[in-house]
């Protein structure tokens, strides 16, 4: 008989109808495939039970959380092999599971692979996952709360380790790939504010505020005052901390609020950096809505915010499932076209849409590298799971930005005044 690593091997070329660009290597030590890729390390047999009663991307998910699965080698190689093989192939070239269970030989394949998973039912999923009991209440106050909870909730020192020093969760922007990463995030928050023309005296609205750096940089740089607003306790405390710290407390003002909850305008203008994609698209136009009546006529809105490519039935999105379940819950993506057009609905003057798609796959690298730099204080921090789960979708997320599977755009709009005066300048981009 075969060893674990060839059968393996044999039925994943059966389903997918091609060859296997990576390694594997099973729980029985034995190893197939090309010797210099780097390898999927099978670590028990776990994983397949996992896969064989939740198949797809929730049950890799589950086996690479609970460490049944892992990487030796080059783990961006690894996922942009498998994404070739996956994802990338034309639709006419893939083979579904099906379709290859009509070959016979798959049929008896499947068949090998229960017998090889070991004894069943399947464990339950990692601690790590979001715990759902149905879909029906989406982004309401309190299942948005909850979600937001989930993922940043989780400890200021594991996001120090990651983020580091400038403590911005978002992408940043960059001169060159040498620039640090500090420096790339001080120039976003220099941007967003040259963008939103801010001025000492001016009130912004920051939707989203994290650990309050874009508040804290907008009232030192630019003498404005600044009420940031977030879900996250964690989140809020750390960020009051730094405003006491930086003497900035008569400035700036950290909340625990939902967005929906703010009723102090006019504002200047409103930055909302990293936060629209927690809205979901039925609560895209309130948010629209709700921003153009906190700006006062004339004020500016810095949506900055990740896009999807269209589909060509766009009733046939959905979620990632490795994303909802133990990233960002509820979390959506929308078309970059789809967003302006909701932000006019609600009165906007959309004037500038910036692409920066790279900037953030080379934010996200950095990430990763911070991550993998401390591994083990990064497991101590949260839990060996949870710094697995940022590892993998840091990873592939960079991936997706540099193959522009995905975007981050930054749309500049203003509530323009009936007269029609917008106050842009005539030449566009003079931030820069």
């Amino acid at each position: 008989m075969q060893d674990a690593a060839q059968r393996l091997k044999n039925l994943a070329e059966k389903l997918f109808g091609a060859e296997l660009p990576v390694r594997l290597r099973a729980w029985d030590g034995s190893e197939a495939g090309p010797p210099d890729a780097p390898a999927l390390v099978v670590r028990h047999r776990r994983a397949l039970r996992r896969l064989l009663w939740k198949p797809g991307e929730l049950g890799l998910a589950r086996a690479w959380v609970a460490g049944d699965l892992d990487v030796e080698g080059d783990l961006y190689e690894l996922l942009d092999a498998l994404s070739d093989l996956i994802w990338e192939r034309p639709e006419d070239e893939r083979r579904g599971l099906a379709e290859s269970l009509k070959d016979p030989s798959v049929r008896s394949a499947v068949a090998e692979l229960v017998k090889l998973a070991g004894p069943f039912p399947p464990p339950a999923p990692p601690a790590e996952e979001m715990r759902r009991t149905g879909r029906l209440h989406r982004h309401t106050k309190g299942s948005d709360k909850k979600a937001i909870s989930h993922h940043y909730d989780v400890g200021n020192d594991f996001y120090s380790l990651v983020l580091g020093p400038s403590m911005v969760y978002s992408c940043a922007y960059w001169e060159s790939p040498d620039a640090t990463l500090e420096d790339a995030q001080r120039d976003k928050l220099e941007l967003v504010s040259r963008k939103l023309g801010l001025k000492p005296g001016m009130r912004l609205l920051d939707v989203g505020c994290g650990w309050g750096s874009m508040a804290i940089h907008a009232a030192r740089e630019h003498g404005v005052t600044v009420v940031g607003v977030t879900l996250s306790q964690e989140q809020a405390a750390f960020a009051r901390k730094r405003v006491a710290d930086e003497g900035l407390t008569d400035r700036v003002e950290i909340r625990v609020q939902d967005y929906r909850d703010v009723r102090d305008g006019p504002y200047d203008a409103i930055s909302s950096v990293g936060m629209a994609e927690h809205v979901g698209a039925e609560r895209y136009l309130e948010y629209a809505q709700d921003l153009y009546a906190l700006l006062k006529p004339g004020g500016r809105l810095l949506n900055h915010q990740i896009a999807r490519r269209p589909q060509l039935d766009e009733s046939a999105y959905s979620v990632d499932e490795f994303i909802d379940a133990y990233v960002f819950p509820d979390g959506e993506l929308a078309p970059v076209g789809s967003t302006t057009g909701i932000l006019e609905r609600a009165g906007f003057e959309v004037r500038d849409i910036e692409a920066i798609r790279e900037h953030y796959a080379l934010t996200l690298r950095q990430w990763v590298r911070n991550l993998e730099a401390r591994w083990p204080e990064a497991q101590r921090l949260v839990s060996p799971g949870r710094a697995r789960i940022w590892r993998l979708y840091m990873a592939a997320c960079a991936l997706s930005f540099e193959r522009n599977r995905i975007g981050v755009n930054q749309i500049l709009a203003v509530r323009t005044p009936d007269a029609g005066a917008s106050g842009m300048p005539l030449r566009a981009r003079t931030w820069n």
